[in-house]
């Protein structure tokens, strides 16, 4: 900025007051007019110094803002549940899987319930990882009393202790294994232990069943011949339940050897007719395999037809008809055939009817069915099950011929 003055036309005194003003003036003119491009300068330098500074500034903040939503994938990605609380049990911080274990409890910034608190105030008392029980998120197993174990760990986030840090790791199903592990332990025990009493029992309830057998041929009478079919009755059951508990969990390689099939059916009428008796239940056997011969094991055969007919017997406790017929199929083998005039088998429970431990009547072992299925399969049989509810049930069972053993 430049200012020009006119000078005046005629010749002053440079001692002049006004010529002195003037150039007095004037210098502070030029003076100030240095002054000023000086200020624009700095002006100019301070605007790029501040125009670098808010691009660094923009710069950071993208880069902050970049980084705090890796930070919160990280945390919605984490396989264990991270919580953050402020001084007084606020609520900063609640990653999904925080919240799922926690339920809805503590989101928007809201505090946890009197059950959580308690549970996580245990863990910051100790400093060290615990395994805690939590109620359930779901309203549905809260109201069922259903618990989560989680395993959490607490640590402080600044100097004064006034934020706090809970890792939170899902250990139900640990949890679930070990209690699995642990039963089956009992189970493997309970099964030794099982064993080891049918092996005991079965010895001397072999002489029982001869000595009833003797005493069924002796000349007795009327009334003390029922008695004796009562007690070969209550020993064949009984009989019949300890082998199935050795045949099931102690089952080793059949001892195969041919046998007169037709033969096997005689002995089910025979062993089965005290029963059949004792259940008023009328027994038939049609025989259709005489001189039929298989290779199987005699023994486990027989279980085979004694726990179809005591299945059948123990669903017609007002008595009913039972028919046990063979037939030669030939080359392809033999079949047996067990009807019963029993309430039938409802559909649903059809398929699993052969597993170990089901069974529809209460105070059932749920054996004979699931012995008969892995007796037929070690023979290289097959077993099925066909049954109307109400109208009975028929199980019809396959063995390959004498040339066609497994």
């Amino acid at each position: 900025m430049s200012t020009s003055f006119p000078v005046p036309r005629d010749p002053v005194d440079s001692d002049h007051p006004l010529a002195r003003a003037f150039a007095s003036f004037t210098e502070a003119a030029g003076s100030l007019e240095r002054t000023y491009g000086q200020l624009q300068a700095q002006v100019a330098h301070l605007r790029q110094e501040l125009e670098v500074t808010n691009r660094d500034l923009a710069n950071s903040l993208e880069e902050n803002r970049r980084i705090r939503e890796r930070l919160r994938r990280i945390l919605e990605g984490l396989p264990c549940g991270v919580l953050v609380m402020e001084a007084g049990a606020r609520i900063s911080i609640l990653n999904p899987e925080a919240a799922r274990l926690l339920g809805k409890a503590g989101e928007n910034g809201e505090s946890l319930s009197p059950a959580h608190s308690a549970a996580l105030e245990m863990a910051r008392e100790t400093g060290e990882e615990r395994e805690l029980s939590l109620p359930e998120s779901d309203e549905g197993d809260r109201a069922e009393g259903k618990t989560a174990w989680v395993a959490v760990r607490h640590a402080w986030l600044d100097p004064d202790h006034s934020t706090s840090v809970f890792i939170l790791r899902d250990v139900s199903e640990a949890k679930k294994l070990e209690r699995e592990r642990e039963n089956v332990r009992r189970q493997q025990a309970l099964v030794e232990m099982s064993a080891l009493l049918a092996h005991e029992i079965r010895n001397p309830l072999g002489s029982l069943e001869l000595f009833a057998g003797l005493l069924a041929e002796a000349d007795l009478g009327e009334e003390s011949g029922r008695w004796v079919e009562h007690v070969q009755a209550g020993l064949r059951t009984l009989s019949a339940t300890v082998n199935n508990v050795l045949h099931l969990h102690n089952v080793p390689p059949p001892e195969c050897a041919e046998m007169d099939m037709g033969q096997l059916l005689d002995w089910a009428y025979e062993f089965l007719l005290p029963l059949a008796k004792q259940a008023r239940v009328e027994l038939q056997v049609v025989n259709g395999l005489r001189g039929v011969r298989v290779s199987a094991d005699r023994h486990r055969m027989e279980q085979v037809l004694l726990n179809l007919g005591l299945n059948a017997f123990r669903f017609m406790p007002a008595g009913g008809w039972l028919s046990i017929a063979g037939y030669d199929l030939g080359s392809d083998g033999v079949e047996i055939v067990v009807r019963d005039t029993g309430p039938g088998i409802a559909a649903d429970d059809l398929p699993r009817i052969f597993e170990a431990g089901f069974s529809t009547r209460p105070g059932s072992s749920g054996l004979g069915l699931a012995v008969c299925h892995e007796i037929v399969e070690q023979h290289g049989g097959t077993i099925g099950a066909e049954s109307r509810a109400g109208h009975g049930a028929s199980f019809r069972l396959r063995l390959p011929g004498a040339g066609g053993q497994p």
